[in-house]
């Protein structure tokens, strides 16, 4: 059986514990990184969920920060969903290749954070998406098979790919419009996995809510290009860290919905930014009330069938960017 482990401010100490029901199980040890956690507290984690600890705090007692820390990749799939395809007017069916970007590392937050969109953004969507950590150092290429993906994959967490999609598609550049400061709420629970239930990473369930509102629902199986074949044409590009963090894709039920003839239009060379940008505001304002606003609250929840495995649930608000000057 696997187990949820959480990293949390308490009284501005950062330390990481097992969850048990509503209680972290504190671990002795403050790991630095999810990297060095990775190497040598998985051991000391296994041990205190065994036998216990004298330390203990209530989960609603302390800051749950993201267990994902920088540095760390963040590898994201781009349409893995047939759902998802067709809102964004593509063909429904399985691509001929796999799509990747990146998104920056300084986007990640925790999974109660709050999500604060840029004054300029006018299309903030969101994303429910299941996270892949990398377990093991990848510097050339690999083969993996769901027989051996235990050895290339740590653990699981939920992540929000929230994404500002008139930057997106206005100026082409996903990096840009999906790395703004906290457009990556991660966790809360980092579900480490024992090996036998790593085929469970096909099965399960996700579910994001806007404000109660079921938004986004499907089930880790419909994804077009599965975990090991991801991984096996990722190692043939680029090394891979114990800690960073690979996202599947989304599945369909976003704000975005952009039909072919949009496409088509967008796929004009000769446009000028303006011109796009009128174009992509236009068409997804028109009669979609679905874009984040201020004072929204989405909720993400990612668990199996059964309940055995889960990720817990995100909880978080959109806010305004404090106009305020950073970092003087």
């Amino acid at each position: 059986m696997g187990m949820q482990v959480v990293r949390f401010n308490q009284n501005g100490k950062e330390q990481w514990g097992v969850v048990t029901e509503e209680r972290i199980l504190v671990l002795p040890n403050a790991y630095q990184s999810l990297a060095e956690f990775l190497e040598q507290g998985i051991e000391e984690a296994r041990k205190v969920k065994e036998t216990g600890t004298d330390e203990t705090v209530s989960l609603a007692d302390v800051e749950l920060l993201s267990p994902v820390t920088k540095p760390a990749r963040i590898i994201c799939q781009g349409t893995n969903y047939a759902t998802h395809r067709s809102e964004a007017g593509l063909d429904a069916k399985r691509a001929p290749f796999n799509l990747f970007f990146s998104k920056a590392d300084s986007a990640l937050c925790g999974a109660d954070s709050e999500i604060v969109r840029p004054e300029h953004v006018k299309l903030l969507d969101y994303e429910i998406e299941l996270g892949l950590i990398v377990g093991g150092n990848i510097t050339g290429p690999v083969e993996v098979t769901d027989d051996n993906l235990h050895q290339y994959i740590a653990g699981i967490v939920i992540v929000d790919d929230v994404s500002a999609r008139d930057v997106q598609f206005t100026e082409g550049q996903w990096l840009k419009g999906k790395s703004y400061r906290t457009f990556a709420p991660t966790g809360p629970f980092l579900y480490l996995l024992d090996p036998e239930e790593v085929p469970q990473i096909h099965n399960l369930e996700l579910n994001l809510w806007v404000n109660d509102e079921l938004r986004q629902s499907a089930n880790s199986c419909q994804l077009l290009y599965k975990p090991a074949e991801t991984l096996t044409e990722l190692s043939e590009i680029m090394d891979l860290s114990k800690g960073d963090l690979i996202l599947t894709g989304t599945t369909g039920g976003v704000a975005l919905n952009i039909t072919p003839e949009v496409n088509n239009r967008l796929a004009d060379s000769t446009l000028t930014a303006q011109q796009r940008a009128d174009i992509i505001i236009e068409s997804q304002q028109k009669n979609n009330e679905r874009y984040l606003k201020e004072g929204d609250i989405i909720r993400c929840q990612i668990k199996s069938p059964d309940g055995a495995i889960d990720l817990g649930q995100q909880r978080n608000k959109v806010v305004a960017a404090s106009k305020e000057p950073v970092g003087l």
